[in-house]
């Protein structure tokens, strides 16, 4: 839960500093802007359980579409709002919570690196963070990586993390969580036999 505080106040700490157009330009995330991933990181945390339970409803248990339902309820609001939601919000509440905070740690890395990345603004992301997210995201069920991963060995090559058994596919931490995630910018930055098989099943 403390890694989940810190990287949303790392991620509002980055709000904090983006230009309009930054803020309206893509992200890694197909159809979303910077503003629609902003919106989509905390877009749980206001739900009791009965909110939660009807907007899982009302997106037919699809996860896409109750993401979807989840940034439409912030699509009037300025970046001055959806950046005073993320301040209000740096301690995780409700489903992202989940897991003693692997939730929301695990999803608020991804998408604070979907804004970087995009945005040409890069970070060394703290190491205890990349590693108890690494440690989620094969597993957790939104991340749907199961079937990309499957017979795969993967390596950090900065620090002391595999996962996995057969043809390797190794690089730095931050590399490979963004790319189990299924984000196809990261592939040329991983190397080893695995790759080509990685990279099919990724497209």
């Amino acid at each position: 839960m403390a890694l989940a505080r810190a990287e949303r106040a790392d991620l509002a700490d980055l709000l904090v500093t983006l230009e309009p157009e930054q803020w309206n330009a893509p992200s890694l995330c197909t159809e979303w802007r910077v503003r629609d991933v902003v919106a989509h990181v905390f877009s749980y945390d206001t739900l009791g359980t009965v909110a939660l339970v009807r907007r899982f409803l009302a997106g037919r248990l699809s996860g896409d579409r109750v993401n979807a339902l989840g940034v439409a309820a912030f699509a009037d609001d300025s970046t001055d709002e959806l950046l005073a939601v993320a301040k209000e919000h740096l301690q995780p509440h409700g489903l992202p919570a989940g897991f003693g905070g692997r939730i929301a740690l695990t999803d608020g890395l991804i998408h604070h690196q979907d804004i970087r990345r995009a945005l040409g603004l890069p970070r060394e992301v703290p190491p205890d963070r990349v590693r108890a997210a690494l440690e989620f995201a094969p597993t957790a069920p939104p991340i749907h990586a199961r079937e990309r991963i499957r017979g795969l060995s993967f390596v950090a090559t900065d620090l002391d993390w595999r996962r996995g058994t057969g043809p390797v596919v190794e690089g730095s931490a931050e590399a490979l969580l963004m790319a189990i995630a299924g984000r196809p910018a990261t592939l040329p930055e991983l190397s080893g036999p695995g790759v080509q098989a990685f990279t099919g099943r990724m497209r």
